[in-house]
């Protein structure tokens, strides 16, 4: 994986971050006190204390939490995303562009509970909407119903595992935005997260009405 994301402010300023799936190196400061697993660690976090010093969550996501901790959400930016295959671009939000990028470093970030993302990761779609994101969940998710069958186990087609796995995401996003919450002088970090929080809701909470949704429009209802 080589994904390049490049933010270019109106103030003539650029960040860039690249993804490569690969874990985060410490730096050379070390970590602050909110990365540590035991702060604000999620209610399902699978991981010992005394195994694990550091959420490998937080870890990916410090240095971009770091650099935009103290941005507006609603400014605008130009974004070029860059992977092996394509490149897209958008002028959009710093906010939408945050929730594509963050979703895509947890995702890829060693925990264990967010890793049942990584295959959507792989084939990352920058910028998704609700709408694309319940499609690509869900598709993804069929695909692995339909190996598991093929592999003489049991399939899944009523997506009931689908919704606990976002159930399972959701109690994580909420310890994370927890954890950047008393970091963050702007609020750029936290609309991202909560963003990212609602479409994982949409998948949990109300998957049925999202599809009824996706359905209509398939047949050129709506």
């Amino acid at each position: 994986m080589n994904i390049n994301y490049n933010f270019k402010f109106h103030d003539g300023r650029n960040i860039e971050f690249k993804v490569t799936g690969e874990p985060a190196k410490p730096p050379v400061s070390g970590f602050p006190s909110w990365v540590r697993l035991e702060h604000c660690k999620c209610s399902n976090c699978p991981l010992k204390a005394g195994e694990v010093e550091y959420c490998p969550a937080a870890v990916e996501i410090l240095p971009v939490v770091e650099a935009f901790q103290a941005e507006d959400a609603y400014q605008k930016v130009d974004v070029e995303v860059t992977d092996d295959r394509r490149t897209y671009s958008k002028q959009t939000t710093l906010e939408e562009a945050l929730r594509s990028l963050l979703g895509l470093k947890m995702a890829t970030s060693g925990c264990p509970v967010l890793s049942e993302l990584k295959p959507m990761a792989l084939h990352h779609l920058p910028f998704a909407n609700s709408d694309e994101f319940v499609m690509r969940s869900v598709g993804y998710y069929l695909l692995q119903q339909l190996f598991a069958q093929r592999n003489q186990e049991q399939a899944d087609w009523e997506l009931k595992g689908l919704v606990e796995r976002n159930q399972r995401l959701q109690l994580v996003n909420q310890a994370l935005w927890q954890r950047i919450h008393a970091v963050c002088k702007g609020d750029s970090n936290l609309k991202a997260l909560l963003n990212f929080f609602s479409m994982a809701s949409s998948v949990s909470v109300s998957l049925e009405s999202q599809l009824r949704k996706l359905q209509a429009r398939m047949k050129g209802e709506a």
